[in-house]
């Protein structure tokens, strides 16, 4: 008998959990806000060097990105996370396609709160949104995006199989930027030669 192929979908499933301990789901504005407050404000140290936003972002900044989060899923623009870990939220990620981006193509990205780093979430995370994108119509491929000098952003998509497809010039907009972006893809033939590729059962919970 042969497996059975997930079914396309126009958008990724909502509550993505991951196995007991870790779950990915889509925000809540309101009841989110204090929380999601808290854990920028503990992880800007630890953001500042690479995050540009984890500067300046203020309170209000922080309810205007929540507020717009809903829209921008149900547009099909920007499927946005919170990172949620034995039931408390330890950072945010989504699954987005730039201005400059192919319609075949989507990017992901991520960040944590440093107490949970270190302990395989950021590369369970990027593994479950390379695999709900591989679900959406016309996707092809993947990209994860960071600095060269990051080593641990670029330690995730080598685990998982990307590949290094270019460094291309960016402005150095956080403290520690070279100038310079490192883009790793997967493409959909390389998902399916590796553990990323979409599973055979569900993929969330609606």
């Amino acid at each position: 008998m042969h497996p059975k192929t997930p079914l396309p979908s126009p958008v990724p499933s909502p509550v993505i959990d991951l196995g007991g301990d870790l779950t990915l789901r889509r925000f809540d504005a309101e009841a989110d806000l204090p929380e999601f407050l808290r854990v920028i404000e503990e992880s800007r140290d630890h953001l500042r060097p690479w995050a540009p936003w984890a500067s300046d972002r203020s309170p209000s900044r922080t309810i205007e990105f929540l507020g717009s989060r809903a829209q921008l899923w149900d547009d099909g623009k920007v499927f946005s996370y919170a990172i949620v870990l034995n039931g408390a939220i330890v950072g945010s990620c989504g699954l987005f396609r730039s201005d400059d981006t192919p319609s075949d193509g989507r990017e992901i990205g991520y960040w944590l709160h440093p107490a949970a780093t270190g302990r395989g979430v950021a590369t369970r995370t990027a593994r479950a949104l390379a695999t709900e994108a591989f679900r959406l119509p016309g996707v092809e491929w993947v990209e994860i995006v960071h600095d060269p000098a990051n080593h641990a952003s670029g330690a995730i998509p080598a685990r998982l199989g990307f590949t290094v497809r270019c460094r291309r010039p960016a402005e150095r907009l956080a403290p520690a930027e070279t100038g310079e972006e490192q883009v790793w893809r997967l493409t959909r033939s390389g998902a399916s030669q590796t553990h990323t590729r979409p599973s055979d059962g569900p993929h969330g919970t609606p």
